[in-house]
């Protein structure tokens, strides 16, 4: 698989802004994995809330439609802020940390195989 050489995701001023938010508040002592890990779940869990009921169509304009698209941003937004802050934490490398996993994907599903199928890649 063939990667740009630019990053594919670069969150190191956002990391740095989560970081001078914690401690502005002293919240650093709050901030250990299992707790960030905790609350992206539940974040996750927020955003699954409002596609819960949803009909597949309904749920491709749900950042469009009035009655849900501010709650998809904030919940979207939640999840990206914890998800950086803790690998912040972690002194995880996102960009890496993704590179390398599409790569380990890529050979897991490659394209002959997994092509229009939705198999898991020892299905497949």
């Amino acid at each position: 698989m063939s990667l740009p050489d630019k990053p594919l995701i670069n969150v190191e001023a956002l990391g740095e802004a989560l970081e001078t938010f914690a401690r502005e508040r002293d919240w650093a002592q709050f901030h250990s994995p299992k707790n960030l890990v905790m609350a992206l779940s539940g974040e996750v869990g927020e955003l699954t809330e409002i596609f819960q009921w949803m009909s597949e169509a309904q749920s491709h304009t749900a950042a469009q439609q009035p009655e849900t698209a501010q709650a998809v941003k904030e919940e979207l937004a939640d999840v990206l802020l914890y998800l950086v802050r803790l690998s912040s934490v972690l002194g995880v490398d996102l960009d890496k940390a993704a590179r390398e996993k599409l790569v380990v994907n890529a050979a897991k599903y490659p394209v002959e195989k997994a092509k229009g199928s939705s198999k898991k890649y020892d299905k497949i």
